[in-house]
């Protein structure tokens, strides 16, 4: 099945280094959690899934950022991601990053890429 562009949001529902759009993604393995946040002017989507066990990483609904505003963290494990490439940064993730959903941002609207 070939890959489909979906809305996720308005480009101005992501601030910089903000909350997050949490939605859900249809892929092969089934219906999955995702997110997007903007960083450095870029908008990025990954799945909301902890490199380390697979639980959803928000502490609070779309709340991804540590207090810093400089990583993103598992509310759970306290693993940190880089929020530009999803890798991890340190904590129980073992170097297991995030997966990164291809996202494009066009006439002032936020599409990723479903299966």
């Amino acid at each position: 099945m070939a890959a489909q562009q979906r809305l996720i949001c308005a480009s101005t529902d992501l601030s910089e280094a903000g909350r997050a759009v949490r939605f859900e993604l249809r892929r092969s393995e089934g219906v999955v959690p995702a997110f997007a946040v903007r960083w450095r002017g870029e908008v990025r989507v990954y799945l909301n899934r902890c490199g380390h066990v697979p639980v959803e990483m928000d502490w609070q609904a779309g709340e991804f950022f540590d207090h810093s505003r400089l990583y993103l963290i598992c509310a759970t494990h306290g693993a940190l991601y880089d929020p530009a490439t999803g890798a991890c940064l340190g904590g129980r993730c073992d170097g297991r990053g995030l997966i990164a959903v291809p996202a494009v941002e066009r006439d002032g609207k936020v599409y990723c890429e479903e299966s």
